[in-house]
């Protein structure tokens, strides 16, 4: 019986290590394309969550309005002859407010809010929370967002952007 011995032309092929140029072009296309796709997803996305914040904010401000207006009228805050009892400003919805009538003697304060939110809209970071939002005086009339007034009865917020579901996010 005859042994064979392995040649040198029977030897596996050995491919040269690395990608060539064409699987490198085409990697890079499908990155982009795949870039195209996920890019304006990933903008949806951060409007999403600017919007549920500035609903959240919102809520969050008209609760401490509707909080204050109810101790004003509860008889634990003053209210001046002709006053509506609302805060004279969002800053005061930050500020510890003196109550009135305690019974055991003892000075207690009423705090509705730890610190004012931003209006997730405002462009200038460096703007003071309270100027972020429009305001509207107990007085003024339903479209007078102007912020004159004596008090601050209800709050917009300051951009005039389109949502994603068409309304203004001045009119949430």
């Amino acid at each position: 019986m005859m042994r064979h011995t392995p040649c040198a032309s029977r030897q596996p092929l050995q491919w040269p290590r690395g990608f060539t140029l064409l699987e490198l072009v085409i990697s890079l296309a499908l990155v982009g394309m795949l870039a195209l796709v996920a890019l304006p997803l990933a903008e949806v996305t951060s409007t999403r969550v600017k919007e549920a914040e500035l609903k959240r904010a919102l809520r969050t401000i008209r609760t401490a309005l509707d909080q204050h207006r109810a101790a004003v009228d509860a008889g634990l805050l003053p209210r001046a002859a002709g006053e509506s009892g609302y805060p004279p400003s969002l800053e005061a919805l930050t500020r510890p407010l003196a109550v009135q009538g305690a019974t055991d003697g003892a000075p207690r304060v009423l705090v509705l809010l730890r610190q004012l939110p931003r209006d997730p809209f405002a462009t200038d970071r460096r703007t003071a929370a309270a100027a972020t939002w429009r305001t509207r005086a107990y007085g003024s009339a339903s479209d007078d967002w102007g912020g004159a007034g004596s008090d601050v009865f209800d709050v917009s917020s300051g951009s005039a952007a389109v949502a994603l579901d068409g309304s203004r996010y001045d009119e949430w």
